[in-house]
């Protein structure tokens, strides 16, 4: 095979572990997430910062190994080695991920996290105020029955 030839699969193949390789990031990333979670502000800063990255590393790719020149096969390798890694590794692995998150903290008797307590308790007491509303307006039903039949 001519150099050429060797240089353009030599692309192709580190675009591709590229794209996989921000795919595995973005999964410890939601490891991260699973295992200590925190507020909407954060995840979006957290996002931001990795698709800072993301960016970054995918143009030192085309810097280092093409001098910058932008390959449109070199874009879809990367895409295609992130769709690849998303369908065949990324969704079993975060699946079994969350059912063995799940049986550690019901074996440690820790089933709910610190947001889902918190949620709860606003539910709570959004549920406590209908119950109140509810209350009042059969009181009032009632007495003006009451008050209909004197």
């Amino acid at each position: 095979m001519s150099a050429t030839i060797n240089y353009e699969v030599r692309l192709l193949a580190v675009s591709f572990l590229t794209g996989v390789g921000l795919l595995v990031v973005y999964d410890c990333l939601r490891v991260f997430r699973l295992l200590c979670p925190h507020s909407d502000i954060a995840v979006g800063i957290e996002d931001m910062l990795y698709w800072i990255y993301s960016a970054l590393m995918t143009f030192s790719l085309l810097y280092r190994e093409n001098d910058g020149d932008i390959r449109a096969y070199a874009v879809v390798s990367a895409f295609v080695g992130m769709a690849l890694y998303q369908w065949l590794v990324s969704r079993n692995f975060l699946k079994y991920l969350k059912k063995l998150l799940k049986y550690l903290r019901m074996k440690t008797g820790k089933h709910k996290t610190e947001r889902q307590k918190k949620r709860n308790e606003k539910k709570s007491g959004k549920q406590r105020e209908k119950l109140k509303k509810r209350e009042t307006s059969r009181h009032r039903k009632q007495t003006s029955i009451k008050e209909a039949g004197d």
